[in-house]
């Protein structure tokens, strides 16, 4: 069952909204990204200042060894690897599509990868450029990074901060605007606004805020324990005890809509975060140690596939297989709709182990052909035509234990 619920407007006129421009195709005034055209004739379409437009998608490996504090870049076009500033001590690696976000006790490092996409909806353009440092956000470990073409908001033990993120691409960290109030879990930018969760009598509501922090609307939605985030083409996913809430416009409006489990669900096989394709309707999520969760927003569906022990999980969507890096070392394909197992490769990981002496794990990433499967024992990553029977498609060999990876470009 699927329950929806309107947003209650605290003005009606905060809540018009206007067409996001920041990566559009016209020349827009607040983005000094690129140089306005003089003419019809004198900047390419899709043109950025600086970058390399191809025809395919420019996916590059961010690679970290939290240990020796050795980074790589992974240019999955001419397999090339090239060397970043160490960071030690990482505990997780984040990435919003371009810019990578090492998180350790002393701060997060920024890597700009050097490759992204621009979605236009109808079309996409691809992008190249110079990888490089750029430098250290005062965040701890357990800060959350989400950004949008406008703004990267980092939220860090409740306080949000708004960066600018054309200075980003440009390579500088910019003063942050430091948003009112306190927030429970992320702080998500979306459609040029951002929601939140607040506490509100005694429950986690959630909030509609402006780019100032200023609360536009109140949806007369709770969400218990709030966790996990995802951004979709239906609109915004956010995890909650009970189950999901997709948050979307509407005929200039704000929506939130619950998707429950539809069953009790300990605690301990709620979906507390998500793994997808990068703006994929289908997301993945563990269930406990012994299974996934699939959940299929265009559908308000959740499946739940039971597949033995669970290292990694992810999935491409729109029919293609489920794919679970399970303890054996093997990576499995299964069937989300029958939960039968279709493939299974070799084991990949070296000692045929799952999470690692300091407790991480490798992760399953995907894009549009492939997936990428990290080995940080044997100092490799597997590319997998998921496609073709879990074929292993390449295998790149690497000087550093790649035991954090994110992908890039997509």
């Amino acid at each position: 069952m699927t329950v929806r619920r309107n947003v209650t407007p605290w003005a009606s006129a905060a809540l018009a909204l206007t067409a996001l421009l920041a990566t559009g195709c016209a020349a827009d005034k607040g983005d000094d990204s690129r140089p306005a055209a003089s003419s019809p004739s004198a900047t390419p379409h899709g043109y950025v200042e600086g970058a390399r437009e191809a025809a395919e998608q420019q996916s590059r490996l961010l690679l970290n060894d939290p240990r020796s504090g050795s980074s790589r870049v992974l240019d999955l076009i001419t397999g090339k690897v090239q060397q970043t500033d160490r960071v030690k001590g990482a505990v997780r690696l984040g990435t919003d599509g371009r810019f990578g976000y090492l998180h350790a006790s002393g701060g997060t490092h920024v890597i700009d990868s050097g490759a992204w996409m621009v979605d236009h909806g109808d079309h996409v353009h691809y992008y190249s450029a110079a990888v490089r440092d750029v430098g250290e956000l005062p965040a701890r470990s357990r800060a959350q990074v989400r950004s949008d073409a406008a703004v990267t908001a980092v939220t860090d033990d409740g306080r949000a901060l708004l960066y600018d993120r054309g200075k980003l691409e440009k390579g500088r960290i910019a003063s942050p605007r430091t948003l009112p109030g306190t927030y429970t879990g992320a702080v998500v930018p979306y459609e040029e606004h951002l929601l939140a969760f607040a506490d509100k009598g005694g429950a986690t509501r959630l909030v509609v805020l402006d780019r100032k922090g200023e609360r536009v609307a109140s949806p007369d939605v709770e969400c218990e324990q709030p966790r996990g985030d995802a951004v979709t083409r239906r609109g915004v996913i956010l995890g909650c005890a009970g189950g999901a809430l997709l948050v979307r416009t509407e005929d200039g409006a704000f929506t939130a809509e619950e998707i429950p489990y539809g069953r009790d669900v300990p605690a301990r096989e709620r979906a507390t975060s998500f793994r997808q394709r990068p703006g994929s309707d289908t997301l993945t999520a563990p269930a406990g140690s012994d299974a996934v969760w699939v959940l299929d927003v265009t559908e308000r569906t959740w499946t739940r596939v039971d597949t033995g022990p669970v290292v990694a999980a992810n999935t491409a969507g729109e029919g293609s297989p489920l794919l679970v890096l399970q303890s054996d070392g093997a990576l499995h394909g299964y069937d989300i709709t029958t939960g039968k197992r279709t493939a299974r490769t070799k084991p990949l990981l070296t000692g045929g182990k799952g999470a690692g002496a300091d407790g991480s794990a490798p992760v399953i990433e995907v894009d549009r052909s492939r997936a990428y499967v990290n080995d940080p024992e044997g100092k490799k990553v597997f590319e997998i035509d998921y496609n073709d029977g879990l074929r292993i498609a390449r295998s790149f060999d690497l000087d550093v234990k790649p035991v954090l990876m994110a992908e890039t470009g997509r």
